[in-house]
């Protein structure tokens, strides 16, 4: 049992580093998708927006047209 615990405590910094390497890549995918989604969640707002005035600027095309028809 004692050659055992040897054996394992020789390749420990190498398992202690591939599973430091693992997280590290996981946290920066994480910090990449979170990224993405809070730049993508801005472009809705945008688009939102967006739609929202020109939603806006059609009625008011509309309703003076119809002014200009009226009178």
């Amino acid at each position: 049992m004692d050659a055992l615990y040897r054996l394992a405590l020789h390749d420990a910094p190498y398992v202690f580093w591939a599973y430091a390497i693992i997280l590290l890549g996981l946290a920066a995918y994480v910090v990449m998708i979170v990224l993405r989604m809070t730049k993508i969640d801005k472009e809705a707002g945008l688009l939102k927006e967006t739609a929202q005035s020109i939603g806006k600027g059609a009625d008011a095309a509309t309703a003076v047209k119809e002014e200009a028809r009226n009178a």
